[in-house]
């Protein structure tokens, strides 16, 4: 064993050593529910993020023992003892005239977190390696979002990066089984859009490591996803599974909790009272649908209200395109070791995905690809950017991917970019915001095709971020793209304000200035300031 390895293997049996899994709302029981519900906090995402100043179990001691007395101010009790995370927006900002490809460049540092910032007795589950997070709010890991950060970081020549985020993911596909929506412990219950194989190919492409040293993790993270298919009859669902008139198996998003989002508790709360159906019910679907990746959008909803969300009962397009790309990647790295019959049962497996995707997912009408209602048994109608992912993942063939373009070209593309959805709900995932993992998709997706609308998806995207760039000096979330680039502006709607950073913005903007070298977003500059 190796000096560098022995290291390694320390260190990630200290992580393990710290981990502690309880959640904010399992530690601090009816103190977490006062805290929320009160508004201490105007982000209900911050109190869930504080450091303990003492013991834990002492701190709710000291709430039960003083909770009752006559003037007590909870807000006092709290900022007395517990420690506020600390948001660093104004770092995200440019000096002026400095080159919107340098300003990325250098964002990498400041948004990096090393194992010695984990506090003990906070959410945050430690990892072993530095990491990339997204910025503003978002202060630890996140799963999709990373893939697309990574774009950035190779192309920055960030490898020392790559390659610590790739052991931070093996590292929590060994520990817990599957890689949480983000390394807090009020995560752990839910995953995203499972895009490792997409990771594991890059390392590869990039020579930061062997994509075969992977496989035992992707066939762990299959696992997780598939947990309980082989049991299911027709109309039987479990988990992430439902299994179809035919036999076949889909997936769907899912979390093992059904109590409000501690992240958003009261926003859970009250959208629950909105309902007529049983509260646990709306709060599993909304914790589906921060899953999904998309929290929150009118895709997973009866219309525009979010207390009509869904997510359960759809089996979307990207999630099983994704597991497809996983399913074929463990088929090919089994033939790669001479492993015959694992390569042929994950080959199959992708065959039969792949059918049901044409069977159910492909809409000969709209000429394109659609949600399923299982439940309804039915398309959704609406269209949204995810329909690009079966061209991303390579999936279509030319008929499929040419009709999914002019699909999207027809109903999404706006002035500024490729549209999410059609319907502006007041949800972030949806009309009028554009996402940077979206047109990356659809771009990459496209040009596999030989289409050429995604050169014109890469120049309106760079146009919207390099205006917005030369006028407020910072990238950001998310972006209103019905605009020309010049009215460029940040996205609204959602739970939370705009946020500044971004991790999945800098990823893919910086390798599209790669890929783009005459876009005059490459000539854009940070304003001069007042």
């Amino acid at each position: 064993m190796t000096d560098q390895t022995k290291r390694k293997n320390e260190e990630k049996a200290a992580c393990v050593a710290r981990a502690d899994t309880l959640t904010p709302a399992d530690r601090y029981q009816e103190l977490f529910i006062a805290v929320q519900m009160s508004g201490v906090f105007s982000d209900s995402k911050t109190f869930v993020d504080c450091v303990p100043r003492a013991d834990p179990e002492e701190i709710l001691e000291a709430y039960r023992a003083r909770c009752d007395d006559e003037g007590f101010d909870l807000a006092g009790f709290v900022h007395a003892h517990f420690e506020p995370p600390e948001v660093h927006a104004s770092h995200y900002k440019s000096p002026p005239g400095q080159p919107l490809k340098a300003h990325i460049d250098g964002l990498w540092d400041v948004l990096t977190r090393r194992p010695r910032q984990h506090p003990p007795n906070s959410s945050i589950l430690p990892l072993p390696n530095d990491y990339v997070v997204p910025g503003g709010r978002f202060a630890e890991l996140y799963y999709w979002d990373s893939y697309f950060t990574m774009l950035g970081l190779d192309e920055s020549g960030r490898h020392d990066l790559l390659a610590s985020m790739a052991d931070n993911f093996a590292y929590l596909i060994d520990t817990y089984g599957h890689v949480p929506n983000g390394n807090r412990t009020y995560y752990l219950s839910r995953s995203q859009p499972p895009v490792f194989a997409f990771m594991v190919e890059l390392f590869e492409e990039r020579g930061v490591c062997k994509a075969i040293e992977y496989l035992p993790r992707l066939r762990k993270e299959y696992n997780y996803w598939m947990s309980g298919a082989e049991e299911l009859r027709p109309g039987d669902t479990r988990r992430h599974c439902v299994c179809l008139d035919d036999g076949s198996i889909l997936n769907r998003y899912w979390d093992d909790r059904d109590s409000p989002r501690e992240e958003a508790y009261r926003e859970d709360v009250l959208t629950a009272r909105k309902s007529s159906r049983p509260v646990h019910h709306v709060y599993r679907e909304l914790r589906a649908g921060a899953a999904s990746g998309w929290d929150f959008s009118s895709r997973w909803c009866d219309g525009a209200d979010l207390s009509s969300i869904r997510t359960t009962s759809i089996l979307p397009v990207d999630l099983n395109c994704f597991l497809y790309k996983l399913e074929r990647q463990i088929c090919v790295l089994n033939r790669a070791i001479d492993q015959t019959g694992q390569a042929e049962k994950f080959e199959r497996r992708a065959q039969a995905r792949k059918a049901a995707i044409e069977r159910l997912l492909w809409n000969e009408r709209a000429g394109t690809y659609l949600d399923y209602d299982w439940e309804r048994a039915a398309p959704r109608e609406a269209l949204t950017s995810a329909a690009a992912t079966p061209l991303f993942v390579g999936l279509a063939n030319a008929e499929q991917a040419q009709r999914t373009a002019r699909a999207l070209q027809d109903r999404l593309l706006r002035d500024g970019g490729l549209g999410t959805s059609e319907l502006d709900s007041g949800q972030q995932w949806d009309k009028p915001n554009g996402w940077a993992p979206l047109q990356w998709m659809a771009i990459c997706g496209m040009r596999q095709y030989g289409i050429a609308l995604a050169d014109d998806i890469a120049c309106r995207w760079l146009r919207t971020v390099g205006c917005l760039y030369k006028r407020d000096s910072k990238l950001v979330e998310k972006y209103v793209i019905t605009h020309n680039g010049e009215q460029a502006e940040g996205g609204g709607g959602g739970e939370y304000p705009l946020q500044d950073g971004f991790g999945w913005t800098n990823g893919v903007t910086r390798r599209l200035l790669h890929e783009n070298p005459g876009n005059e977003a490459n000539e854009a500059k940070a304003a001069s300031r007042a």
